[in-house]
C-alpha cells in the first residue's frame, strides 16, 4: 500500500511550526503533507520535510486525496471543518476542545490507550488539553499497576497555552517592567506601570510578569475554571475511570513554555517511591529526575524543546495511604499538542498500511 497523505491544518500557528519540525525530524511515513491555514496564510511557503510547500486556504476540496489530517484551529472552526475533512475520506485528529467529551470520538494518548483509536465510528479522533497531557504519561503508568483512585493537581501554565498572543504579551510586560526595581512592592503598582505603558488587550486577566494568575480558561459554574474541568474530564475518559475523583487548581505562571504540574494522587494498593521508580523508569516516554538531595528535579527551563514527560519529587504522602505526591513537568507545545497529535496519526497510518 502506498504510503498516507497527511494534512496539517493550522500549519502557520504556534503547534502547527511546532507539527512541521515533528513531522519533518521523525520517521517518515508520509506521503504527501499539505500544509493548510486560513485564507490570509494561503500562499505562503513553509518548510517541511527540508522542502518548500505552499500553504493552501483552507476549504472542502484541500482533503482530496488526503488519508489523515490534524488540525489546530479554534474550536469554532473545528466544529465547523473537522467533520467536513471525515466526510471527504480522511481520518480527523482534532486539538481543539470540540470533540473530547462527545461519546462517540475517542480521546487518546497513545501511551495510555491506544487501543482508543481504533474505534472511531464518526472518523474522528481528539487529543487532550495539553495541561492533561503534561501528566498523563506518567499517571497511566502507575495506574495501569497500581490502579488510580483520586487525583489533586496545581498545574502551573505557561504563557504559551494561550497561543502566540499569551507568550508576546509576557516578553511586552517583561520589557515594559524591566530596571525597575521598586516594581512589585506596592499594591497595584504592576497593572498600573503596564496599563500606563501598553496599549493592547491582555490574554490575561491580570499581569503576567512578576505574577501568577490563579485562572486558565474561561468561566464555569461553581466558581471553576474551563482548564480545572477539562483535566478531570479528560483524565477520566483517557484512563477509563468514569468515577475518578479529581480535583484541580490551575495557575498561569511567567514561564514561556512547559507546563508543570504539582501531582496528589491516591491509588487502591500500597504504593512506594522504589514502587514510582520502578514504574516511571520504565515507561518509555517518561524522564525520572528525582534526587533531591542533589537537586535533582523537572523545571520547565530544563526541559522544553523536548518530547518526554519529566517526574521528580516522588514523594509518599506523610498523612495519607496508598497516596503519591510527585512533580511533572511537559513541553505544552511538544507532547502537550502537536507531538501527541502526530503519534495518533502515526498509529493510524501504521494500521492503514499493516491491513
Amino acid at each position: 500500500m502506498s504510503r498516507p497523505n497527511l494534512a496539517l491544518v493550522g500549519a502557520t500557528g504556534a503547534v502547527g511550526t511546532v507539527m512541521r519540525d515533528i513531522v519533518s525530524t521523525r520517521e517518515d511515513i508520509w506521503g504527501e503533507i499539505r500544509l493548510v491555514a486560513s485564507p490570509r496564510s494561503a500562499g505562503k511557503t513553509l518548510k517541511v520535510r527540508g522542502e518548500d510547500v505552499v500553504v493552501r486556504a483552507l476549504a472542502p476540496e484541500v482533503f482530496d486525496g488526503i488519508d489523515i489530517a490534524i488540525f489546530d484551529v479554534p474550536d469554532e472552526v473545528s466544529a465547523e471543518w473537522v467533520p467536513i475533512a471525515a466526510a471527504r475520506g480522511a481520518v480527523a485528529i482534532d486539538k481543539s476542545g470540540t470533540f473530547r467529551m462527545q461519546p462517540d470520538v475517542p480521546l487518546v494518548v497513545p501511551e495510555v490507550n491506544p487501543h482508543a483509536a481504533a474505534d472511531r465510528p464518526r472518523n474522528i479522533i481528539s487529543t487532550p488539553n495539553c495541561t492533561t497531557l503534561s501528566m498523563m504519561a506518567a499517571m497511566g503508568a502507575l495506574h495501569a499497576e497500581y490502579n488510580l483512585q483520586e487525583l489533586v493537581v496545581a498545574s502551573y501554565q505557561a504563557v504559551s497555552g494561550a497561543g502566540v498572543a499569551g507568550t508576546a504579551r509576557l516578553y511586552d510586560e517583561v520589557e515594559a517592567l524591566a530596571g525597575d526595581r521598586g516594581i512589585g512592592q506596592v499594591a497595584g503598582d504592576v497593572r498600573k506601570a503596564l496599563d500606563n505603558k501598553l496599549a493592547e488587550e491582555s490574554p490575561f486577566p491580570a499581569p503576567i510578569a512578576f505574577n501568577v494568575v490563579p485562572w486558565a480558561g474561561s468561566f464555569k459554574e461553581g466558581g471553576w475554571a474551563s482548564e480545572e474541568i477539562k483535566l478531570r474530564d479528560e483524565s477520566r475518559k483517557i484512563l477509563g475511570i468514569p468515577g475518578l475523583k479529581v480535583s484541580a487548581t490551575c495557575v498561569r505562571v511567567p514561564v514561556v513554555t512547559t507546563h508543570s504540574l504539582a501531582v496528589h494522587a491516591r491509588f487502591e494498593r500500597e504504593i512506594t517511591v522504589a514502587d514510582a521508580h520502578r514504574v516511571l523508569a520504565a515507561a518509555p516516554t517518561v524522564v525520572l529526575m528525582d534526587d533531591p538531595e542533589k537537586g535533582v528535579w523537572p523545571t520547565p527551563a530544563a526541559v522544553v524543546g523536548t518530547d518526554p514527560t519529566y517526574v521528580g519529587r516522588v514523594r509518599q504522602a506523610i498523612d495519607f495511604p496508598n497516596t503519591l505526591d510527585l512533580f511533572v513537568c511537559g513541553d505544552n507545545l511538544r507532547k502537550g499538542a502537536a507531538l501527541n497529535a502526530a503519534e495518533i496519526a502515526e498509529l493510524v497510518a501504521r494500521e492503514s498500511l499493516s491491513a
